[in-house]
């Protein structure tokens, strides 16, 4: 069992429900897609009856023991022996697969283009995951030998669990233990202070750990929808301590979690918090520059801000890290890509702009939905079905403690995707001014994740040919999406891809590919190495936080993290 709990939270790590383009898909979308399969079989009975008569055919062979029919050898859910050799789950695992078989089958047969193929083979997906015998007791053959192995303990278990999520987690099954976690004490432990508070965001400074530190400081501007101590999950997990045990003087915008009231918080407001806490990072270190990093959502602020930025002649940006954001979206990058339509955005904005706010439970349970099998599925079995608690894993920890995200910001999001306003050059009005990436001439260093579903590493790369910067450097992490940022030295595991010969970055992710070495270890090392290059020279650590106009207000991690709404 304890295997099978380490690769559950692995595999949910790679699957968090960090912002993306899915904030588009609203159930409209879901419903048409169905009623085109609906359509279009019943627009021809005799594939209909082609198709039955096939599945007729595998079910009898089931029946009379002569089915071929096997799971794929790298499908964990029937990993147990008796999915082989015993012959009741040998049969339901066959019959489970004649009608996986028949309707992909079925899909294939359909006279659809590639965008109604694409609907219909996710939907198909969601449907056949739900369908599988292991979601069931009596289908599951590790759950029955569970309920005799602990002489039925595991079965109350299972009820308590279900019983639990009903009444505490809003009928979502759980995805962590977080009894083992408190913010402060075993995570987000790096020492700091706010410095400065409004009503949008905290902004944290870090103390150093060196005598001497790099002048120009680190500014890292996170996800709206997630809390800033992904940075900090815990000493051998934190970007934070990595930057001030490397001599850079290091700053964290910590977002405050909006409430329906403040739903009008829009990316104009994001923008210009941004500008006053870079501001506020200059008057404290005395540097005229600031570097910036950023992931995800943060990193299409972060790319709106250079950009205006550029737009007010304002120099005070240095270097920008932009990890596992995707800057020029296409409906082909994600699975539920297919699914997002001109109608459905609208609809989503019509529908967050009701209700002021996007909760933080109902954007984590649709984003569940999209991956049922990572994010539904085995937690049913592992926490309903095997009576176990949820994995206690810090990086799931933080991913359940996300946030609200305000209609207006969603709406703003949502132009972006829309309009795709980082690779069309002034066309599109954001924050006060026209985005135009191509005035941005910063050093760049992007980072994508081998395996990450949410900001695919090819749509990653594309963003590598937005800029009007000359120093570009993309590495490719061997992770899935947060993992991919949280890949420290400390992992044995750890590997990375990077161009073999310096110089402009190829056109296409394809080419950079053919072009890569694979280096062992973290990429933490090469990113400090490529800051600290652009971080001036290095000066007396200072004794205090703060400074005369901004003195230290509260300890790291501040009251924003956990600020209840």
């Amino acid at each position: 069992m304890a295997d099978g709990t380490v690769q559950l939270e692995n595999e949910a790590a790679q699957s968090t429900n960090a912002l993306g383009p899915l904030i588009g898909v609203a159930r409209e979308d879901f419903v048409s897609a169905v009623a085109l399969l609906l359509r279009e079989t019943a627009s021809d009975p005799n594939r209909v009856f082609k198709h039955a008569r096939s599945m007729t055919e595998d079910m009898v062979k089931i029946m009379t023991g002569k089915s071929d029919l096997k799971p794929h050898p790298k499908d964990k859910r029937f990993m147990d022996p008796a999915w082989q050799y015993n012959p009741f789950f040998r049969a339901g695992a066959q019959y489970y697969l004649a009608v996986q078989k028949g309707m992909r089958n079925w899909l294939e047969d359909l006279e659809l283009d590639e965008l109604e193929r694409n609907r219909a083979n996710f939907i198909a997906n969601i449907i056949l995951d739900g369908l599988a015998p292991t979601n069931t007791l009596v289908g599951n053959p590790m759950a029955q030998k569970q309920i005799i192995n602990s002489g039925g303990l595991s079965l109350i278990k299972g009820l308590q669990n279900a019983y639990t999520d009903l009444t505490k987690n809003k009928g979502m099954v759980s995805q962590v233990d977080k009894r083992p976690f408190k913010l402060g004490e075993n995570v987000a432990t790096s020492k700091g202070s706010v410095v400065h508070r409004t009503e949008m965001y905290e902004l944290i400074q870090y103390a150093a750990t060196t005598d001497d530190v790099y002048e120009i400081p680190q500014l890292t501007i996170p996800p709206q929808i997630n809390k800033m101590y992904i940075n900090d999950l815990s000493p051998e997990k934190s970007i934070i301590k990595w930057q001030v045990d490397n001599g850079l003087q290091t700053f964290v915008i910590s977002w405050r979690n909006p409430s329906k009231e403040q739903g009008v918080w829009g990316m104009d407001d994001y923008i210009a918090s941004c500008e006053e806490a870079l501001t506020v990072v200059s008057n404290i270190t005395g540097s005229k520059k600031v570097n910036v990093s950023a992931g995800c959502s943060g990193g299409q602020t972060a790319s709106v801000l250079a950009s205006k930025l550029a737009a007010t002649k304002n120099d005070v940006l240095g270097s920008l890290t932009l990890m596992v954001c995707v800057l020029h979206p296409k409906p082909t990058d994600i699975e539920a890509g297919s699914l997002v339509s001109e109608n459905g955005l609208q609809l989503a904005r019509q529908r967050a702009a009701k209700q002021g706010i996007i909760k933080a439970d109902d954007l984590a349970r649709g984003f569940a939905w999209l991956r049922p099998n990572d994010l539904i599925w085995n937690y049913v079995i592992n926490n309903y079905l095997l009576g176990m608690d949820p994995p206690a894993f810090d990086v799931l920890f933080w991913n359940s403690d996300a946030t609200n995200l305000s209609s207006t910001l969603m709406g703003d999001f949502l132009t972006l995707y829309e309009t795709l306003a980082f690779s069309t050059p002034g066309e599109t009005e954001m924050a006060g001014h026209m985005v135009d990436l191509t005035k941005v001439t910063s050093d760049l260093f992007i980072l994508g994740g081998v395996t990450d579903h949410i900001t695919p590493w090819k749509a990653t790369y594309r963003s590598t040919q937005l800029f009007g910067s000359k120093d570009v450097t993309y590495v490719l992490s061997q992770s899935g999406h947060m993992q991919a940022i949280l890949n420290p030295p400390t992992n044995p595991k750890a590997k990375y891809f990077v161009q073999k010969k310096k110089g402009k970055l190829p056109a296409t992710a394809d080419e950079w590919l053919q072009g890569t070495e694979e280096v062992k270890g973290s990429w933490w090392p090469l990113w400090a190495e490529w800051v600290q290059k652009r971080a001036g020279k290095k000066i007396a650590a200072p004794s205090e936080l703060g400074s005369k106009d901004y003195a230290p207000l509260e300890g790291a991690p501040g009251l924003y993290v956990v600020e209840e709404v």
